[in-house]
């Protein structure tokens, strides 16, 4: 039996809506196992779960060349000196629809500008990745946010957006792609 190491966590939503994140915790087991079978590392989830920092850059003399403003839901291998960072945006048991949407498309072009801006100045090339789930969010009520998304795909504000039940072959193939290739 497999016992997977990292964080399964629960939504923000209170009393009877207080669940599993369910698409978080999909993409935590997905990266986690994808990682043990590139790695052999079976002593934690080979990746940072739950940065509760901001990410950045390192020089050689150990000065900061670069950071984020915001944390992230998932960095590999870390949040120093990372090869690439995930967002994730679950929005199941709302009862309204609005402002958080329309932050958490202003949140990835944000991250997107900066992550190029560190490229522009360093050279450390971060793959930016963004989850989306929740039919209902962002097919029947956030169809323009749904076109801002692609937006930031097309003007490079993240790298990659995967959405839905797509995480299940993407993702892994992806965690390969960046591991392997050693993507810089």
């Amino acid at each position: 039996m497999i016992i997977y190491l990292c964080k399964i966590p629960m939504n923000k939503q209170k009393g009877d809506m207080k669940q599993i994140a369910y698409y978080t915790a999909i993409i935590n087991i997905l990266a986690e196992k994808t990682i043990r079978e590139i790695t052999n590392n079976t002593s934690g989830p080979g990746f940072d779960d739950d940065p509760r920092n901001l990410v950045y850059f390192m020089d050689n003399d150990g000065r900061i060349i670069g950071s984020s403003s915001r944390r992230f839901d998932g960095a590999y291998p870390s949040i120093q000196n990372l090869r690439l960072i995930w967002e994730i945006k679950e929005y199941y048991y709302n009862k309204s629809f609005g402002s958080r949407i329309a932050d958490g498309v202003y949140e990835t072009q944000l991250d997107g500008f900066e992550l190029n801006e560190i490229y522009k100045r360093t050279g450390e090339k971060v793959y930016h990745v963004l989850f989306v789930d929740s039919y209902v969010t962002w097919w029947r009520l956030g169809k323009s946010y749904l076109c801002r998304l692609v937006d930031a795909l097309n003007s490079g504000g993240v790298d990659e957006v995967i959405v839905g039940r797509e995480v299940f072959e993407r993702w892994p193939e992806l965690l390969r792609e960046v591991i392997l290739s050693g993507y810089q």
